[in-house]
């Protein structure tokens, strides 16, 4: 797992200064915007795609999402 991955045409990462957001480029990593801001997610640690769907560790656990990053469910 990583801290920034590509998939489509957008970079997404886990903010550098701020562990709780996700941010996506599509500027090759230029400009920053926010994708998510934590909805109860605990801290984001790891991201990694599977190409059906993006998987985020957590502080409170492994995390699942469809939509590229904007919501998130835990996996149990």
């Amino acid at each position: 797992m990583s801290q920034m991955i590509k998939r489509g045409n957008e970079l997404i990462r886990i903010c550098p200064s701020n562990k709780q957001k996700i941010e996506y480029s599509t500027s090759g990593g230029r400009a920053w915007s926010t994708r998510c801001l934590n909805g109860g997610y605990g801290d984001f640690l790891d991201l990694t795609d599977n190409g059906k769907e993006m998987l985020a560790m957590t502080s409170k656990g492994l995390y699942y999402s469809t939509s590229e990053g904007r919501a998130w469910s835990k996996r149990s």
